[in-house]
């Protein structure tokens, strides 16, 4: 059973634009070199309080669970450090994880 990771993030409108282009260019190309997985997606939130900065959603594919696990524990807090290092307090994430159903 596939697993989607969503990653939400409010973007300060200070950094939005570097920040997508690092997220495009850097950020997403290093968590799918992890090889857990298989598909993804990025997404603006539409119709959100934008006041402070625009929303998006970034939505990973992992072909089990397990595989899901393993990045989360093996490579997760080092690219969160990376983010953290690179953009601080301008931005926030929060995680979910979903099964998909059919």
């Amino acid at each position: 059973m596939s697993i989607v990771y969503n990653i939400t993030s409010k973007v300060s409108h200070e950094i939005a634009p570097r920040w997508l282009l690092w997220m495009q260019e850097e950020h997403i190309p290093a968590i799918l070199n992890t090889g857990y997985f298989s598909a993804h997606q990025l997404l603006q939130l539409l119709d959100q309080d934008d006041s402070e900065g625009p929303t998006y959603s970034l939505q990973l594919t992992a072909p089990s669970r397990a595989q899901y696990n393993t990045y989360i524990q093996e490579y997760a807090p080092a690219l969160r450090e990376e983010a953290f290092r690179q953009w601080g307090n301008q931005f926030i994430s929060f995680r979910s994880i979903l099964e998909v159903v059919n």
